[in-house]
């Protein structure tokens, strides 16, 4: 009996100690992939001053969300300062990714519709309506819309991952920051881990939900258009 409660004890010892080693593994592996990501990605975030000095594909908007089908107050954020890199000259493209999965959630036809009340030549707009994660809008850029260049807009805790994603896909990605407003620590807390899985897939390569046919930035935005035009 001695000898049996001897083994047990040395057995949960063993158990507990590979758990806690695998703990800390976790734990300096998703300390690595931030801490590489940020770095890797910072020297690619630009001023506005620097904008006007690039020649790039287009300007890439990522999709945040809507409120009664309009812009999020972050979306409205991250499209006044697509606006803004626009507007300096480094691209006559814009290209707008992000979720439109149903017919009730189009996020993308909605940054479409506010970018042309801001004055935006429609012709100048494209769509993508498969953009349903970072990595997934880099790699659409990449592969559907033939972006070799671009300068990608977002909000800066999330700007490292978009700069990254696409500069590991092989886009030549800039990235220019929108930031005005003051968001949920919930948006920061939760980004880390989506840093962690971006640097295994910028890795593993996954194929992304949807993949389609050639519609290159250099073409015509019309063929992303998915409603008539009034």
């Amino acid at each position: 009996m001695k000898k049996a409660g001897f083994f047990r004890k040395k057995a949960v010892k063993i158990t507990l100690s590979a758990i806690l080693s695998v703990i800390i593994l976790v734990v300096a592996f998703s300390v690595f992939a931030n801490i590489y990501i940020i770095s890797y990605a910072s020297k690619y975030i630009l001023d506005k001053d620097e904008l006007s000095d690039l020649d790039v594909d287009c300007v890439m908007v990522l999709g945040a969300g809507l409120w009664d089908g309009k812009p999020s107050p972050m979306l409205k954020e991250r499209l006044d300062f697509g606006l803004e890199a626009y507007e300096t000259g480094c691209t006559d493209r814009l290209l707008m990714s992000g979720d439109h999965g149903t017919e009730f959630h189009d996020e993308v036809n909605a940054m479409k519709d506010y970018l042309i009340g801001q004055g935006v030549d429609r012709d100048k707009i494209f769509l993508d309506h498969a953009g349903f994660s970072t990595y997934e809008s880099m790699y659409r850029a990449r592969d559907v819309f033939e972006v070799e260049s671009m300068v990608i807009v977002t909000q800066t805790y999330h700007l490292y991952r978009a700069v990254y994603d696409a500069r590991k896909l092989g886009v030549e990605a800039y990235g220019y920051k929108a930031e005005r407003l003051e968001y949920p620590v919930w948006n920061y807390l939760r980004e880390p881990l989506a840093r962690v899985k971006d640097f295994v897939w910028c890795i593993v390569k996954p194929l992304p939900t949807f993949l389609g046919d050639s519609i290159p930035i250099s073409g015509s935005a019309a063929l992303t258009d998915d409603k008539t035009q009034v």
